[in-house]
């Protein structure tokens, strides 16, 4: 289960980066790391939603993308970081902890016959 844990935080941090790419790339490299991780970003969340609630799986996921995007956006790239802001995203992270913590692993009959997958 951490392992699923851990899969969903890396999606999230990599959609940081294809969200940003998007806004900032400008040479084809740029442009080609941002597709590689939009494209591992919606892998990880595809495998992650196999074994825990989509439902907690696509909140955390956008909520770490969302958060981690404001503060990118403020650290590298000068753009304004409030009280408010932080606040708010100090909220978004509270509400992920806690569906982590009431969630379990998603139980029905795919899951059941993949052994420890």
């Amino acid at each position: 289960m951490t392992k699923y844990w851990a899969l969903l935080i890396a999606a999230g941090v990599t959609e940081v980066g294809w969200v940003s790419g998007l806004k900032h790339a400008s040479t084809w490299w740029e442009w080609l790391l941002t597709a590689i991780a939009l494209a591992f970003s919606f892998w990880s969340l595809m495998e992650v939603t196999r074994v825990l609630p989509i439902g907690t799986a696509y909140a955390a996921f956008t909520g770490l993308g969302a958060a981690g995007t404001v503060i990118g956006e403020a650290v590298f790239f000068e753009g304004e970081l409030n009280a408010a802001k932080l606040a708010l995203v100090a909220l978004m992270i509270v509400g992920i902890v806690g569906l982590k913590a009431t969630s379990g692993p998603k139980q029905n009959s795919e899951t059941e016959g993949r052994g420890t997958r």
